[in-house]
């Protein structure tokens, strides 16, 4: 049952992304403020609008337009919001972008970088003394009746590629463990370390910064799992304005900036993160096929 809410779920997110992004299509916009919107990235909103306010300024000198900054605090919300013209502009998770382009026809023109990188990996993280030491004994009878945590149903690391892990080894979460959680990836890595949670779905980028913040400690938090390379966060536009060549090479254009300005001008970006790479729809490949494959990215 809960899984036919959640499907019945994102299945209603297609329709709602396809109807507005047919109608979002017929006008272009050119003039005025660009919308961008942006993901919880950061703890909560403010911190986040901080965090972020320093790149739309950037983007507004450079493409010569009022760029309106604004987290949105969840993947639907801001899948939805690209699709219906409240934003123009997006830096979104891999598996938003993914439904946001499948629905309404939204284009990723840069992947964001990590230390250099625009790869990440998803994990599953247990504690020391859980006694699961791989996959195997997670997914096999020692790991029958645990808790597990997956991150919000619109995450990549936290929930799609977990979930297709898990179904191609033929295993229902909901039937394997006797408890199944939707959480943050913080309060993952959190419970998971104090032994509130057996093991949970995590991504090293977040892992990584928890334990050099102090957050977690590094022996609390014991990886059993590790996924192939995933491509990072999309910087996306929207249906309309991909259509538009001149503005997305210049956006990609101001983006590719950013990288060697952060000497002078850290603040441009989260730390670790160090610039943007141009990339097309098809670098979100593995994100596509792992939707399809597990039945979550329906007809259009």
């Amino acid at each position: 049952m809960k899984h036919d809410r959640r499907q019945a779920s994102l299945l209603a997110l297609g329709s709602l992304l396809t109807l507005a992004g047919n109608a979002w299509a017929q006008a272009t916009p050119t003039t005025g403020p660009l919308k961008f919107g942006v993901g919880m990235f950061q703890p909560d909103r403010e911190k986040n609008d901080a965090t972020y306010r320093p790149l739309a300024a950037h983007l507004a000198q450079r493409l010569g337009r009022p760029v309106e900054l604004r987290t949105v605090d969840s993947w639907e919300g801001l899948a939805k919001s690209l699709a219906n013209g409240e934003t123009d502009l997006a830096l979104m998770g891999p598996w938003g972008y993914v439904l946001a382009h499948h629905f309404s026809g939204a284009q990723v023109v840069s992947t964001i970088l990590y230390q250099g990188k625009p790869e990440y990996f998803a994990l599953i993280v247990t504690h020391p003394d859980s006694g699961l030491n791989s996959i195997d004994d997670l997914l096999g009878p020692k790991g029958q009746g645990r808790s597990f945590a997956f991150g919000d149903k619109g995450s990549t690391s936290g929930y799609l590629i977990p979930v297709h892990e898990f179904q191609k080894r033929g295993i229902d979460p909901e039937k394997h463990f006797d408890r199944v959680l939707y959480t943050k990836h913080q309060a993952i890595q959190t419970q998971v370390t104090a032994g509130q949670l057996d093991a949970g779905a995590d991504f090293n980028r977040n892992r990584d910064v928890m334990i050099s913040q102090g957050l977690i400690s590094a022996a609390r938090s014991k990886v059993i799992w590790q996924s192939a390379p995933l491509p990072n966060d999309a910087f996306a536009v929207s249906a309309a304005l991909a259509r538009d060549t001149a503005f997305v090479q210049r956006l990609q254009a101001a983006l590719a900036e950013v990288g060697p300005l952060l000497a002078r001008q850290p603040q441009l970006l989260p730390a670790n993160y160090t610039g943007f790479v141009a990339r097309d729809n098809s670098f979100y490949k593995p994100i596509r096929d792992a939707g399809l494959a597990t039945g979550k990215l329906g007809a259009r």
